[in-house]
């Protein structure tokens, strides 16, 4: 779809404004949007999704959507990153204004609000209640699983039910992993807090703030996909350095397993297997559409070659680890399970 197709704009924004959901694209990810003013309609995306009720969402804005509609207390960090990161890949965590429904925030007194830099986001948000709404979406797939950087991946998991009521079409997610989170609800006691890496790098805030990012505390904000499993496909992961993964492969076919495979380097060519781009923004950009592609292989588990752990992949790595959490073992069990070790 165009950004210019004016007339699926316009029919987007007015399912909204019905309480109705909408698929849209993001440079991030496809998000499963609703009125965040509309708590039903919130509530649809959560039963669509199966997520749970505590679990917050994100509400995206306008570029000139007034801020201090849906926050309070906005400290000039806020809007020191705003001016320069947004529209982009950056969500704030802040106090949530009076009269904004809790259901956005999971029933706590903060919000996580961005303004996505898609020219089809930036467009129905635009239509949207004369671009003075908001619209609450997370990504647009069943909770914990992998999030959808095309259309055709939102179709995939909603086409069948009917919740969905409409999916704009705006190509391949640029990003292609989900925005940064950075917590400001909570600067005189903690500083900025780092939820969630992505894009947008803790030194890249720190430069317009002057002031590094923390690791989160056991006091911080519940934010969107900061689950310690979540990102994951239907089939397992395991993600091993280059040398031991070469040595697992072999193991692999000797036992007669069937392996998957997501590298970066050109040391395979006989496996099922997708490569990806040896930077951190090209692999972002495709690790998604190649996890759904390799999660339709029938394969006994999917390995990923671990990325570099230098700070510009850490967004990509934190994907991965939660998406291969909870397959502890898998590999080990795969190569003995015959030996009934």
């Amino acid at each position: 779809m165009s950004e210019f197709d004016q007339d699926a704009i316009a029919a987007a924004a007015r399912a909204l404004e019905a309480g109705k959901l909408v698929a849209f694209p993001t440079e991030t990810v496809y998000g499963l949007g609703a009125d965040a003013e509309n708590p039903a309609a919130v509530a649809a995306i959560y039963a669509a999704k199966g997520r749970p009720q505590d679990h917050p969402v994100i509400v995206h804005l306008a570029p000139e959507a007034e801020l201090a509609h849906w926050a309070c207390e906005i400290p000039q960090e806020a809007h020191a990153l705003a001016g320069a990161f947004w529209p982009g890949p950056l969500t704030m965590i802040l106090k949530r204004a009076p009269g904004i429904p809790d259901a956005v925030s999971g029933g706590q007194d903060t919000v996580g609000l961005r303004c996505p830099s898609h020219p089809v986001a930036i467009a129905l948000l635009r239509a949207f209640k004369g671009g003075q709404g908001g619209v609450a979406a997370p990504s647009a797939n069943k909770f914990g699983h992998v999030s959808p950087t095309l259309a055709q991946h939102v179709r995939d998991e909603f086409g069948a039910d009917g919740s969905v009521a409409l999916v704009l079409d705006g190509g391949a997610s640029q990003v292609g992993i989900e925005s940064t989170i950075v917590d400001l609800s909570r600067l005189a006691t903690h500083g900025p807090v780092l939820l969630r890496p992505g894009h947008v790098s803790a030194e890249a805030i720190a430069a317009v703030i002057d002031r590094m990012p923390s690791a989160p505390d056991v006091a911080a904000p519940r934010a969107s996909g900061t689950l310690e499993s979540h990102y994951a496909p239907h089939t397992p992961v395991a993600m091993q350095d280059t040398a031991t993964l070469v040595r697992t492969l072999e193991q692999m076919a000797a036992a007669g397993r069937k392996v998957a495979l997501i590298h970066y380097s050109d040391l395979w060519n006989a496996h099922a297997s997708e490569r990806l781009p040896a930077t951190p923004e090209g692999f972002a950009h495709a690790l998604y559409a190649a996890l759904r592609a390799m999660d339709g292989q029938g394969a006994d588990v999917i390995l990923v070659e671990a990325p570099p752990q230098e700070g510009a992949w850490l967004g990509v790595n934190d994907r991965l680890r939660r998406a291969a959490h909870g397959s502890t073992g898998i590999v080990h069990g795969l190569l003995n399970r015959d030996a009934g070790v």
